[in-house]
């Protein structure tokens, strides 16, 4: 089963749940507002994507975010405990697909991996 992580109401989330149904992807949505980051798919992600894809830097949670937990965040580690604390910070969406990790919404992307 397809699982697509983030928030229900970004934009981009949006975009990517209307594609999967249209698309007849079948897959289950969670809510890191609600369900919290699960810490074994996050050790997962960043196991196979790197931290940096990971971390929004153009978002409005990282922009609100005073300097120096900003620039604390220099590895996983770091970033790791961060999305932990604050997981509006993950770039969305997270797609845990049947073979392998994506994160944001490439319609042509996905359209391989369905």
């Amino acid at each position: 089963m397809i699982t697509l992580y983030g928030i229900p109401n970004s934009d981009t989330v949006k975009k990517a749940r209307l594609w999967l149904t249209e698309h007849g992807v079948e897959h289950q949505f969670h809510d890191f507002k609600k369900q919290g980051v699960p810490e074994a798919a996050l050790d997962q992600w960043l196991a196979a994507l790197g931290w940096e894809p990971l971390v929004n830097r153009k978002g409005t949670t990282w922009r609100k975010l005073d300097e120096a937990t900003r620039a604390a965040v220099v590895d996983a580690t770091s970033a790791r405990a961060l999305m932990l604390a604050q997981p509006s910070v993950i770039k969305r969406p997270v797609v845990q697909w049947s073979n392998g990790v994506t994160v944001g919404f490439d319609a042509e992307v996905w359209h391989s991996r369905r």
